[in-house]
Parts: C-alpha cells; structure tokens; sequence
C-alpha cells in the first residue's frame, strides 16, 4: 500500500523540523520513532517526547483513503538525506516501510501508529495572541541564554512569559543573572503566566523565521502551543512558582557607566584568557572616564585592559564572572550599553541604548 508518493524535499523538510526532539535512546521504543499520517493530499509527521510534541504537514498527490505508520525517525531522515533530488516513494508492506528512489530500495521496521502517544490539548481559558515569527525569536536570542540548565530549582531551568498590561514579557534567570525582554500585543488579553521547558525555547528557536509570516502563540495553565507555516509545536508547561523577577530588577543605581560594546567585548575577552578557570572572574575598577579590567589566576598571572568610558558617580571595585558578561554582549547586538551600579556589593543593570525593552541584571562577585 502506497503512503505517499512526493518529491524528496517534500518529505525530508517537515521531518527536519519534527525530529530534533527526538532522543536517540528511549526507554520507550516507539518515541524513537515519528509517526507518518496520510489524509487526502496531506502528509503529517508528528514527532514527541512525552513532554513536547511537533507536528509539521506536507502536501502531497491526493488519495482517499488515510493511512498511518510509525518508523525510526533517524533512519528515515539519513535516508532521505542521502537521496538525490526526486520522487520518493513510501510504502506500507507487512511491519514494514519500503522507501524507493530510482534504484535505491530501504525496508525500516515499524510499529503501530494507535501506540504512538500524543499530548491531549487543553481546556479551559488561555491567552490567544500572534505576532511576526522574526519578532519572537529575536526577542527569545535577547534573553534564552539566561536560562539554567539543570538547575534543582527545577523552574529556573526554563522562560518565564507573562502577558500582561498589553505586552509578552519574557524572563530567564539562573539565580546569577537575569534577562528580560518584552513586546507589545494587542489589549485586551487575560493575564497568563506559564513557565516554558528550556528544550521547548532552544527548538522553537530552531524552527521559528526570520520573516514576517506570523506565528499563532495559545498559552494556558498547562500547555504552550506555537503555530506557524505547516509548523506546529506543543509543549507541557513547568509547574512552579517563578522568582519575582520584578524586585531583582534595580532601579535606583545612581553610578551610570556608557562604554561600546564591542570595545568592551574584546577587552572581557582578552581578560578572560588570564582569569581563573574555575570561578572566571574579573575586576571593574570604574572612575572618571576609565573602567579598568584585572583578571588573575591561581598562577598569578594577570592581565588589564583599560577603555575610555563616560561615567557619573563614585570610583567603585566590582568583580564579576567574565562569562555572564560576554552571554549578553555577545546575544544582544547594539552599539553602546549603558551600566548601572549601587555598590560593589550590588547587582549591575545592563541596558542597550537600541533596545528600550531589554534589560539584563548580573550579580557580582568576590575576587
């Protein structure tokens, strides 16, 4: 029985964009694999993880009758990638799927497609909204890079969104720094506030265009839903309670720095060679007109670096961890940053001059 019958890039595309939450090892056999689903002239592949689940949709030469097959998702993505432009042809036999091209014939072992789980979609109230695609993932390469990674505080390791007050606020923080990004909606809209898995955030990231072609967000009290092009991506949500990131945001700092960003990019990163490997920290000594940088190791080996700045305020020591430093100067583009600073023993905020609705909060550190 013929499954699909379509040119190369018209399955290898949708299986692309399914399969990179697909885990190579599973306990569970069948999450390895991507179910396959025929109805009229479309061809769906539905990929899943138990907790994030993504559909993407081809159309193909119409039949009518519908079928559906489960198959290893990663044999079946280096077959087609190693085919040459043409008709594929997928074909159900037995518990097997043939895939012919020209003179080239694979049989791949398969399981039932009723077996294959799928996320049940939601009830109840949720925040309904769209926006141009390039306007979320830019503003999620503002602030993802802030997320923990496998923090025990389990709901660092992953994106706050708030809507609210006619805008989508993102925030990301691993207990030593924070970015915060927002954008602004319609009015109108309920209050949501969810917490989105790290994984979810890196592949939407992935997935998501630099075009103005929108992408259709749902978010309610257990799920994240993201639809855009032939692209559809599920998500279970984190469960916990998010530090309020509203008090760690300083707003008083009377110590103002400006310096370039990417003088200042090449200087952290010159003096990150000369830091110590475990702790990676740096010292600001900031006065009239200079900020110095010092970083020394365990070797006593060291290194300054020294840039003309506009500062206002009290010559202030602060120390910080070089890394946290260069993750914003090197995600968030512009061309001048501005620091504020209370003390040495105070958290900085970092804001760009181009970008009115980013902020990004450091803590320091003792050298």
């Amino acid at each position: 029985m013929v499954l699909a019958k379509a040119k190369r890039d018209e399955l290898l595309n949708p299986l692309s964009a399914v399969s990179g939450i697909i885990e190579r090892r599973h306990t569970l056999p069948i999450l390895s694999n991507v179910l396959i689903e025929r109805n009229g002239d479309t061809l769906a592949f539905l990929a899943t993880d138990i907790e994030i689940q993504i559909a993407a949709r081809s159309g193909i030469e119409a039949s009518a009758d519908a079928r559906a097959v489960t198959v290893g998702a990663r044999k079946l993505l280096d077959i087609l990638r190693a085919l040459p432009e043409g008709e594929v042809t997928l074909q159900q036999q037995d518990k097997r799927l043939l895939v012919k091209a020209g003179k080239s014939r694979f049989t791949l072992q398969t399981l039932a497609a009723e077996d294959f789980p799928r996320l049940a979609r939601p009830t109840g109230d949720s925040a309904k909204f769209e926006m141009p695609q390039q306007a979320l993932r830019r503003a999620l390469s503002l602030v993802q890079y802030a997320m923990a990674q496998q923090d025990i505080r389990y709901y660092l390791n992953g994106l706050l969104m708030v809507v609210e007050d006619g805008a989508l606020k993102l925030v990301a923080t691993d207990g030593h720094r924070l970015a915060f990004a927002a954008l602004k909606l319609g009015s109108g809209l309920p209050r949501q506030e969810v917490i989105v898995p790290r994984k979810t955030v890196l592949e939407l990231s992935k997935l998501l265009s630099d075009s103005d072609e929108p992408v259709r967000i749902e978010l309610s009290t257990t799920q994240a839903a993201f639809s855009f092009g032939s692209v559809e991506l599920v998500s279970k949500l984190i469960d916990g309670k998010f530090p309020d990131y509203t008090r760690v945001i300083p707003t008083g700092h009377k110590n103002r720095l400006q310096v370039e960003r990417e003088p200042l990019r090449q200087a952290l990163l010159r003096a990150a060679i000369l830091s110590n490997e475990k702790f990676r920290g740096v010292r600001w000594v900031v006065g009239e007109g200079a900020l110095k940088i010092v970083s020394s190791n365990a070797e006593q080996e060291e290194a300054h670096e020294e840039l003309e700045v506009k500062y206002s305020g009290d010559t202030l020591d602060i120390g910080f961890n070089v890394n946290y430093l260069l993750d914003v100067l090197n995600n968030v583009a512009g061309e001048e940053i501005e620091c504020a600073f209370g003390d040495s023993a105070s958290s900085a905020l970092i804001t760009y001059a181009s970008e009115k609705d980013f902020k990004y909060v450091v803590m320091p550190m003792r050298i």
